[in-house]
Formats: structure tokens, sequence, C-alpha cells
């Protein structure tokens, strides 16, 4: 079937005199997560995972993902056409190097302009122009070979209460106008999703575990314009904008409005965020001032309201994985368990918390060697049975009205390998020495990354992927420009200094391909430390709380201070999750999170 639909593309190219095509991941917006319509990658490739890019040629088709999907995708594109190239790996050709390599002179590279970013566009023309290759950005293929494609998503837009989210859209549009001033813009494209849910305070259901809406907006001094299906616009919703001054236009008439700045104008634009189609319809004679989107540090910097909110979020949240801890390590071996099945039941503990509105992201349910693909994800045709040994790593999170959380924890069900057991305990040590960072403004994650790796890297480990990354406030749980790494990843600003009031993941983890996966995450926000003549120091306020499992801990890797932090850290477990238990599970919960 796979190796069909790219036959069937290579003749829709073909038709079109396209000798290259280029097919990303990714929506009209650069999000993270897409739809279902915007799912051309997999539907071509047979590669489901959630981050990847696609190259087809006349004679080859090649797949590229990052290292959560080595694994996964090597597995899925065997016995097919197509061949999967590890992304990050210097042994395989990027992308662009690949397309530099394979077209010849005066051939056609072809994407949607649509669905890849100006910045990426841009790179592409730069690696071709001494072939004098030509660009065909106007065509979405997919259209042409993909019979069973959904429509774009219609779901209602709703208001999101200030009582939430601590500030009315007509502040934070009047900052958004202030930093026009500052770089004499005349006008603001925005149309990353979650910028533009932020500002608006307003959500939607158009991407999955994202509560965004696909939609764009052009700001200027006086007018605020949103390019929407108005089918996604109630009469509360219409009062909503109308009282707040904002007009509506089409979805798709942003791309004609491109067209008709002057040359007395100046656009503010994110062109690592923007699609290439809009920016290419810019006139030349108006200048664009690229940098990135006001919103983006507005909203990655949590007011009191949103931390507040959110650490409420993270309570409930907690309760649901201790109650689901509780109802595993009580019930393995006794009753059928399988990762769909545990998966299900995480989340209808999650559903029975007040303001639940669903998941934050697709549950990662993995038994032992499935653990080892860092995103590995369940499925009715593959899926593992629970049995009383081993572990099982469960990465999940909800989207509550309080605000997104997004939790990892790895569970022992029974007799478990005593090298796993030390796997556990370094990556736990490694949590806790990042769990307790102070450091002075100004540091990034970038400096820190090493205080949650180095227990690892004594013993020659390491892992493919960061170590932390920001969360949206009831918006997407992957959020910049503020993260943790050791090494700054190309086209994000994870240089960006940690400041009071960001919030970040610290999630280290061990996978062992065909063996055994560990991760254990808790949710961190930057607090004020002390000031001196020396500066301001911060340092990090944890704000999950669930159990991290005792059974797993082998404590001749730990040291008294991590043995200490560890204690302090489930005594606060038990008092705040506790009284949300039944008497039987609170005297479980006691022993989960007694002193060691």
């Amino acid at each position: 079937m796979i190796n069909e639909r790219i036959e069937k593309l290579r003749s829709v190219m073909q038709s079109h005199h396209i000798d290259v095509y280029y097919v990303p991941t990714s929506d009209f917006h650069d999000s993270e997560y897409v739809n279902e319509y915007f799912r051309g990658r997999a539907y071509l490739s047979g590669f489901t995972g959630s981050a990847g890019v696609m190259v087809i040629t006349k004679d080859k088709a090649i797949v590229w993902s990052d290292g959560r999907y080595y694994i996964q995708g090597e597995n899925q594109v065997k016995g097919t056409c197509v061949d999967f190239y590890r992304q990050g790996d210097p042994n395989y050709l990027t992308p662009t190097a690949f397309i530099k390599q394979e077209i010849k002179e005066n051939e056609c590279l072809g994407f949607d302009g649509r669905v890849i970013s100006s910045v990426l566009g841009e790179s592409f023309q730069n690696a071709v122009i001494k072939k004098q290759v030509s660009i065909q950005y106007e065509l979405d293929l997919l259209d042409e070979v993909w019979n069973e494609r959904t429509s774009l998503p219609t779901e209602k837009v709703w208001v999101y209460d200030t009582k939430y989210n601590g500030k009315n859209m007509a502040s934070k549009v009047s900052e958004v106008r202030s930093a026009m001033k500052k770089v004499n813009a005349t006008h603001h494209v925005l149309t990353s999703l979650d910028d533009i849910a932020y500002v608006m305070n307003l959500r939607g259901n158009d991407v999955q575990s994202n509560p965004v809406f696909l939609s764009n907006v052009l700001v200027s001094e006086d007018t605020f314009i949103l390019y929407i299906d108005d089918k996604k616009i109630d009469e509360q919703v219409k009062q909503y904008l109308d009282e707040n001054k904002v007009i509506v236009k089409n979805y798709f008439e942003i791309y004609e409005d491109m067209k008709h700045f002057s040359e007395n104008d100046c656009v503010l634009v994110d062109r690592a965020r923007c699609n290439y189609s809009i920016v290419n319809n810019i006139p030349k004679h108006t200048r664009i001032y690229d940098t990135a989107n006001p919103t983006t540090l507005m909203k990655a910097i949590k007011n009191e309201v949103e931390i507040q909110n959110t650490k409420i979020a993270h309570i409930k949240d907690g309760v649901a994985v201790t109650k689901f801890m509780y109802w595993l390590k009580t019930n393995i071996g006794n009753i059928e368990m399988d990762e769909l099945s545990v998966d299900a039941y995480l989340t209808s503990l999650r559903a029975q918390q007040e303001n639940y509105l669903g998941v934050s992201f697709s549950t990662i349910a993995g038994y032992n060697a499935n653990a080892a693909m860092m995103h590995y994800s369940a499925s009715e045709e593959n899926y593992a049975v629970l049995k009383p040994e081993g572990m099982l790593l469960v990465d999940s999170g909800g989207q509550y009205l309080e605000g997104t959380t997004d939790i990892t924890r790895t569970f022992g069900l029974g007799p478990v390998d005593k090298e796993w057991k030390k796997h556990f305990t370094l990556v736990l040590k490694g949590m806790i020495q990042l769990s307790k960072a102070k450091f002075l403004t100004g540091i990034s994650g970038i400096n820190l990354d090493i205080l949650a790796r180095q227990p690892l890297w004594e013993h020659g480990i390491d892992y493919k992927c960061g170590t932390g990354h920001g969360v949206g406030h009831l918006l997407n749980v992957h959020e910049g420009p503020q993260g943790i790494r050791w090494q700054k990843a190309l086209g994000r600003k994870e240089d960006t200094p940690l400041m009071l009031g960001m919030n970040v993941t610290n999630e280290p983890g061990v996978y062992i391909q065909d063996s055994h996966g560990i991760r254990i995450e808790n949710e961190l926000v930057v607090v004020n430390d002390t000031n001196n003549s020396d500066g301001t120091f911060l340092k990090f306020e944890t704000i999950t709380f669930a159990p991290i499992d005792l059974d797993l801990i082998d404590v001749d890797y730990l040291d008294k201070a991590t043995i200490d932090w560890l204690n302090c850290y489930h005594k606060e477990v038990y008092d705040k999750i506790s009284p949300s238990l039944d008497v039987v599970e609170k005297e479980w919960l006691a022993q989960y999170t007694r002193a060691i």
C-alpha cells in the first residue's frame, strides 16, 4: 500500500513537472501536533511518529525523524520502498543536503508553501540556487493522491475566562502594540496558533490535545484582524470579538491581504514561525522586521494567576496519577492489563477531576523494551501485555481549565533487574540535582542541563533528547522559548535565559534498545532565591506531586543530600494528595512516600 501511494505521488509530480517533492509534518502554522488533515507524511510513509519529514524523488523516498523515533521509524518503514534516515546522526544526510545532492540542473523542487516556515523555504532556495532550480510552492499534491483525506476542522471557539489566565485581551494587545512601536513596525503578522489563542484569550479544539484553533492575525496600530472560518464563531464569541474591536475575515484571505502593504510599511513577523507562502506574498518593497513574536515571551512568563491555577491543576493531576499507581501496584498479576488498558484507566481517573478537558498529549505507556522508544505509542495492532515483573513507563498529562500538566513516572511491576534499578536511581539523582539548582539571573537551560545528565554520564550513559521544555497555560504541552538541553537545537531559542515565572519540565531518562526505558518527570517554576552584591539568584519550585517508585531505588547510588530531598518531596506528596484519597489509598500512599 505504501509503495502504491509513493508511485501515485510520483505520477502526480510528473504531471506538474516537479522532480523533488518535500512533505513535512506540519500544518499552516508550524504547529508541533497537527490535525488529521495535515498528516500527509504519515499517510505516504507509514511512519506515524509525531515528528518527521519526507522527500520523494523519481527513484527514492526518504523519511527523517529525530532520536525519539529511531527505533519506531526503522520498524515502520521496513519492507516498503521508503528508507529511514536518522535526523541528527552525522552518518546521514540532512533533508536539505539530500535535496541539494539529488536535484539536478534546471529541475523543479516542489512543496506546499503553507506548511513550511519562511526560514526553511529560504534555506531550500539557497541550497539549490547554483543549479538554477525552480521552486513550485503553490501546489498541495496530497490533495491529488489522498482520497480519504479529511476536511479542515470546524470546531467552535470559546472564551477563556481571565479568572484562570489573569490578563484580559485588551492588555495583551496593548503590550503587543508597544513591542511593535519599539521596532517601528506598522503591522504584525501572527500565525502561530498558541500565540493567537494566548493573546485573544480564546481556545478551540482544532488540534488534538492542544486547545487551539486554525486562524491568523494581523495587528496594526488601530486594527486587529482575525482570519478564521466563521463557522467556528457562535454568538457569544461574536459578541466578545465585537467588544474587543476584532475584525473577522475569511481564514484564507490573509494570503491576498499580504500583497497590499506599501513601501512605507514595516511588518513584524517571526519568519521561523510563519509560513513561506505568507511571507513570500509580502511585497519586496515592504520592510520586514524578523524577530520572535512578542507574545512568545509574554506567554512563557506566567503571571501569578496562571501560576496559582497551574498548581491547582497539578494537584488534580497528581491525585489521578497516584490513584493510578495504587491501582497498578495492587492489581498487577491479579487482573489482565496491557499498555492500552492502563492508558484508558489513567485517562478515566483524570476525567473524574473537576474542570478536566482532555489529555495534553497522547499518553506514552511503554512496558519494558517498548519504553526504550521515547515517544512510543501502543496501538490496537501492536501493544504489550503487562506481567508482574519488569517496568512500565507512563508519560502523560491533562488539560484543565486551570492549566496544562505533563508528568512521567516509571513503575516497578515486580522483580526488576539490578542494572535497571541502577539506571532508575541514576535518573532520579539527575532529576533531583536539577530540581535543587540555584542560579544567577541570565542563566539558560543550556547551562543547567549537566546537572541532570552528570550521574548518567559518569556511567557512560546519555539520552538523545532534551531534559526539559516549557509548558503552556491551557495551551501546548511543549512551549518555548526556554528549555533545558546541553546543546542548542537548530532553529530554537533555548538559549533564552530562565526568567522569574517561567516553567519547565525536568525529565532525564535512560533508553536501552530492546531492553528497557526509564523517565522521571516533574514540572518546575522559576522563583526568586536571593539578591546580594553578587547578583540576583533564582531557583526552581517543584509543582508536580505524585510518588516516585521506591521499589526501583538502589540507595547505594544516592548520597544523603539526594535522599533528604526525596524524603522531603514525598512528605509534600502525601500532604497534598492524601486529602483526596480514601482510607485504603491513604494507607498505601503513606507506605510509598515513607522516608528512606
